[in-house]
């Protein structure tokens, strides 16, 4: 999925090579030249970041970033601006911007703001795996349904992940212990079929298939 960005910026000239230089690195880019323009979408719910600049027509961008906080408090929000004040930066804080780059600046140094702006702020989305209505972050080793969040044990989860990473492939019980449990356990297979039956009890919508006489299968 693109992120999308909203830039917001009355020189043409700037804003387009702003614009330029994000959708090179994968961001899909509206501009707006004037705050009317950019007011008329701040209720959009399909923007990620905005960027904005402070001086616009007779209202600023503090304005509008006021606007944004009372549509969507978490959007993130850069200002850039060529008054180099700390007394701007000071306000841009207190109303709840994200960074503050001043005129002129390098192009390069937008995008590398940008990026390490999004990352921070979508990392727990982008990690996640989606599955069967489910969703689920490995780095963190949870699951989610519905973004409430359904506890499992580790093997659980672990028995969950080496389905999902071999989503059509069909295991007998014997691989599974080898892959989940090591191929030190010397319990009973029956393991297997508890703590699946655990696993579809809490997951009741996962396409875990079984077959019969040799195993399971997701998908």
């Amino acid at each position: 999925m693109k992120r999308v960005i909203n830039v917001v910026e009355d020189e043409k000239d700037l804003n387009n090579l702003v614009a330029q230089y994000l959708k090179k690195e994968g961001y899909e880019v509206n501009s707006y030249y004037t705050y009317e323009e950019a007011s008329s979408h701040t209720g959009d719910d399909d923007v990620h970041l905005w960027i904005l600049d402070i001086m616009l027509d007779d209202k600023s961008g503090f304005d509008l970033l006021e606007e944004i906080r009372l549509q969507d408090p978490e959007t993130p929000i850069i200002f850039m601006s060529a008054r180099d004040k700390e007394f701007d930066r000071i306000i841009g804080l207190e109303k709840g911007c994200d960074d503050y780059i001043t005129k002129p600046f390098s192009p390069k140094e937008m995008v590398l703001r940008v990026n390490n702006i999004i990352k921070r702020a979508y990392r727990d989305t982008n990690n996640r795996i989606s599955i069967d209505g489910y969703e689920l972050d490995e780095e963190q080793r949870k699951v989610y349904a519905e973004n409430e969040e359904i506890e499992l044990t580790t093997k659980e989860f672990d028995l969950l992940m080496m389905f999902i990473k071999n989503k059509g492939i069909a295991f007998s019980r014997d691989k599974i212990l080898e892959n989940v449990w090591d191929e030190n356990y010397f319990g009973s297979d029956r393991v297997v079929d508890d703590t699946l039956r655990r696993l579809r009890k809490k997951l009741p919508n996962l396409n875990i298939h079984t077959i019969y006489g040799y195993g399971y299968r997701l998908g």
